[in-house]
């Protein structure tokens, strides 16, 4: 949607652990995404290679390019215009692009950029965005880093461009934490992975050795609470990213399930059993303290808080199927809101706080849905043999859980995949990883150094 033409221009700089940014000129939009609607038509995008005057900088100024390219494609919301239609190549960030050479492309915004290596060895980054019809520049940004964080300054980027264009924030300088699985079912091993959103950067955490499952970050990103199986009993843990330590939170009696950081940080929620009854419990991480918040006989799991910290929603059979209830966070006021048809399970709130998404069995088939925290406006995204375990992006607007397929007349899965897809239902698509992948838990917000 064009609009009155305007200017702006951000400035930025990266050291190391520190975003620093300027004031901003006033601007307006001249583009416009509703992403809020299904199937719309991708908007027409022009990412050329960045200007690189020295050799040293021509392998990053193609490589920051693509990562922007693929970013903003694999969004479905953009179309990176082949590089081989292109008229012209930019010549110079300080000039205003020649956009009767982008018309005829039909390209409605083009990125302009340039890389620079500074005398201390740094990697520069300046690009600008330019509403090619209106022929005005809609915002800029200059990033300086080392070297090696050079993928982060594309991911920078490409959220700068999508959180102009849509009104939304984006997600591409975000992680995900998940469980690689290879090897016959009977025998799965099965690691702590962790990887960037667009599955670079991959490392496994663990070795194999012991079983592990359901991880998930804390607020600051920097640690991951997982279960593990230490001779036969599940144990929660706390991995430290950057150090790799591991700390043992606890050695709870009989199964433990689903361990998940509070909001604020400050708490672990589970469920575990005790006299082979499973109840929600929240553990204090200063005391270590466990406080028991359900006391049900049903089998009450997989909780998940709200994100302002004052409610959590739960999975429960306490009537006769597993459905979906939500409580106060002291454990009262509890109410069961799923009243479809078929069973509901592994609910995750919105980081937006309007919706929770969840994992739906009606019939046989798997579904991923989503419906808001009174019950109300139940949608179902996908369906398939097997689709479970849905985690949010940090902006809300998309879900990523993993698929498994029937791999033979037994009805057994084969191996498990992860796939992100849109919150309209649109634009699924698979994750690559270097063996199968589940329960993936998305970080909640852009990364912190």
């Amino acid at each position: 949607m064009m609009t009155k033409p305007a200017i702006r221009m951000f400035l930025a700089t990266l050291f190391g652990a520190m975003i620093l940014a300027l004031p901003a000129l006033p601007a307006r939009a001249e583009l416009t995404v509703d992403i809020t609607q299904g199937n719309i038509e991708p908007l027409p995008i022009a990412v050329p290679n960045f200007i690189a005057s020295e050799d040293v900088a021509r392998r990053f100024s193609i490589d920051i390019a693509q990562v922007i390219s693929d970013n903003l494609e694999r969004s479905g919301l953009f179309r990176p215009i082949d590089k081989q239609a292109f008229i012209s190549q930019p010549q110079s960030l300080g000039v205003n692009p020649r956009f009767a050479n982008w018309k005829p492309l039909n390209a409605q915004a083009l990125v302009v950029g340039e890389v620079n290596i500074e005398p201390n060895g740094a990697l520069r980054a300046s690009f600008r965005l330019w509403d090619v019809f209106a022929e005005n520049q809609m915002t800029g940004l200059s990033l300086t880093t080392t070297q090696a964080n050079w993928r982060r300054v594309a991911h920078i980027i490409s959220d700068t461009i999508y959180e102009r264009i849509t009104g939304e924030a984006g997600y591409f300088d975000t992680r995900i934490v998940y469980i690689a699985e290879n090897g016959p079912s009977d025998r799965r091993v099965k690691r702590l992975s962790i990887m960037d959103q667009d599955g670079a950067n991959h490392r496994f955490l663990t070795d194999g050795q012991t079983l592990v499952l359901t991880p998930r970050f804390s607020p600051t990103q920097q640690e991951i609470t997982y279960l593990a199986y230490f001779n036969d009993q599940p144990r929660v843990y706390l991995f430290n990213i950057d150090t790799g330590e591991q700390e043992l939170l606890g050695d709870f009696p009989g199964m433990t399930f689903a361990p998940r950081f509070s909001p604020d940080g400050d708490s672990v929620i589970m469920s575990f059993a005790q006299d082979g009854n499973s109840d929600i419990h929240v553990m204090d991480l200063r005391t270590r303290r466990v406080r028991r918040l359900t006391d049900n006989p049903a089998i009450d799991t997989g909780p998940s808080y709200a994100p302002d910290g004052r409610k959590i929603v739960f999975e429960s059979d306490r009537g006769g199927s597993q459905q979906l209830y939500v409580m106060d966070s002291d454990g009262g006021g509890q109410q069961r809101i799923s009243f479809g048809d078929g069973r509901y399970g592994t609910p995750v709130w919105s980081p937006r706080g309007d919706l929770i998404a969840f994992t739906k069995i009606f019939r046989g088939t798997f579904h991923i849905g989503v419906m808001r925290p009174d019950g109300t406006g139940e949608r179902l995204l996908t369906r398939g043999f097997l689709v479970e375990g849905p985690t949010w992006a940090p902006n809300g607007r998309v879900l990523m859980f993993f698929r498994q397929e029937k791999s033979d007349a037994r009805g057994l899965g084969g191996t498990p995949r992860l796939f992100s897809i849109d919150l309209t239902g649109f634009n699924e698509r698979e994750l690559g990883t270097p063996v199968g992948g589940s329960d993936p838990a998305w970080s909640p917000g852009p990364l912190r150094q």
